[in-house]
């Protein structure tokens, strides 16, 4: 199991439906269809899950920043609300 070490320097498992809702809100908060905010949330969680490979330990620092920049590449406001907003809903 892949470990993320939070910002209170604790740790906890990664948890892909976890990115892919944090992403798909973010999509949708700048009024991407829920259709296409679907498509790109699971774009880029296997673009993460890919990076993530065989780490077995990354921080939720190195995450965000991993999953911004997939989303910057497709929906540059979504990723901007993904990286500056923590809780969305």
């Amino acid at each position: 199991m892949k470990h993320i070490i939070k910002r209170g320097k604790h740790t906890e498992g990664y948890d892909d439906r976890k990115l892919y809702a944090s992403v798909y809100a973010a999509c949708l908060s700048v009024r991407e269809h829920p259709g296409s905010a679907e498509i790109i949330a699971n774009q880029v969680e296997k673009e993460v899950s890919t990076w993530l490979g065989k780490k077995h330990e990354v921080t939720s620092n190195d995450l965000r920043r991993v999953a911004h920049d997939a989303l910057a590449v497709i929906n540059p406001d979504a990723a901007h609300i993904y990286v500056h907003h923590r809780v969305i809903w």
